[in-house]
């Protein structure tokens, strides 16, 4: 037929569809239906870095826990071995004091000495090593524990509240007023058998969290952290006495009211 198109040259001029470089290339690059092993691959290789990282948050978790635990512990043990003067010493060492000079004297005692605990560890960590900064966090919160304690033990006697039981009794319910940051209520029975159960560690070591965490700038390098350290426990341990003093204020019993004995020797006769 006139003006048509030989078949050869018509197929001749069809597109190459199923040969050629390019083809194939992309057969190799996107896999055929069906085919999922590429993505089993990489969802494995993900899924072992989450559980890599899982183990790790996990097994830190474990070891805050367990230092946690140590340093309640720890507490717990010394409490009974911090030393305490009775009203008695303490009028025979500051004579002609009342109450609340007595107590300013002890709370300014204290806060000298957390300072300086404060000022060593941070002297200590002048060039902070990552593995050590634990154990100093724990040994500046166990040295201002100690410190704290007896001053919150000390307060007691000079309001007339002297906690009941024996020495090691006393010791902890002194350490839990630390740990909730209260005078002891001798009048409320519940509030002493408290302090010795699990409320007690429970309260230690949210106090314990709450100091680890404030006491982290006294790690800060080239001596900084010992005038930070010094500066803070200062400042913690006068904050806490004043919460103690106002509490004990509210249930103050005179020293010439105190029972015979209570401070080492009778009381002293009103004219």
């Amino acid at each position: 037929m006139a003006g048509s198109t030989p078949f050869r040259k018509r197929r001749s001029r069809q597109p190459e569809l199923t040969t050629g470089p390019g083809r194939d290339a992309v057969r190799q690059d996107v896999p055929a239906p069906g085919d999922t092993a590429g993505t089993h691959v990489e969802r494995g290789r993900t899924a072992s870095l989450a559980a890599a990282v899982g183990r790790g948050a996990a097994k830190g978790g474990r070891g805050a826990r367990a230092s946690l635990a140590a340093l309640t512990d720890r507490l717990i043990a010394n409490a009974p071995r911090i030393p305490v003067r009775d009203l008695a010493a303490l009028r025979a060492q500051f004579p002609g004091l009342g109450p609340e000079e007595l107590a300013d004297k002890l709370v300014a005692g204290a806060a000298h000495g957390t300072s300086t605990v404060g000022a060593g560890v941070g002297a200590a960590a002048m060039l902070p090593v990552p593995p050590a900064m634990p154990a100093e966090l724990a040994a500046e919160i166990a040295g201002v524990a100690a410190v704290e304690i007896k001053l919150i033990a000390e307060l007691h006697e000079v309001y007339g509240l002297r906690a009941p039981g024996n020495a090691r009794q006393r010791s902890l319910a002194y350490l839990a007023a630390w740990a909730d940051e209260r005078g002891i209520d001798i009048t409320a029975p519940a509030t002493l058998n408290a302090a010795l159960g699990v409320q007690l560690r429970r309260e230690l070591r949210q106090q314990i969290l709450k100091r680890t965490f404030r006491n982290l700038p006294s790690l800060a390098p080239f001596m900084i952290g010992a005038t930070v350290g010094a500066v803070m426990n200062r400042r913690d341990t006068r904050r806490l006495a004043a919460k103690i003093r106002k509490d004990l204020r509210s249930r103050q019993v005179p020293w010439e009211e105190l029972p015979a004995g209570a401070e080492g020797s009778p009381p002293p006769k009103r004219p």
